[in-house]
């Protein structure tokens, strides 16, 4: 894979781990800094598209891509995960309910739109 450019949202702290973002011609990547096994789950522009628009709360796009999924552990556990259903050996991102929150928050500014565009 190539040397990629990470965008985080400004909304997660100076030197915090956070939900990164990046691009390439082979489509987009997601990772959490944070993760110590270091996954980075990559998706089309469509499927990110549908999740950006679905965090916003707005209607989802008709799409043939598959889409992402976002899981959480329960009440307990604050563990979210982001993965790709029915895409074999996708691997599945994990992070916080607090960096989730501050990508979500990223994601309703149109801070990621960017990477659909």
């Amino acid at each position: 894979m190539p040397q990629l450019t990470w965008q985080k949202s400004s909304y997660c702290g100076e030197g915090d781990s956070c939900v990164h973002v990046a691009s390439t011609p082979a489509g987009i990547h997601i990772t959490e800094s944070a993760d110590p096994g270091g996954a980075i789950l990559t998706t089309t522009p469509d499927a990110f598209r549908t999740l950006l628009r679905s965090l916003k709360g707005e209607p989802h796009l008709a799409t043939q891509a598959p889409a992402l999924e976002v899981t959480t552990a329960g009440d307990d556990d604050h563990t979210v995960r982001l993965h790709a259903p029915g895409v074999p050996g996708s691997p599945t991102v994990t992070t916080d309910r607090r960096r989730w929150d501050a990508f979500v928050r990223g994601v309703r500014a149109g801070e990621f739109d960017h990477f659909t565009a």
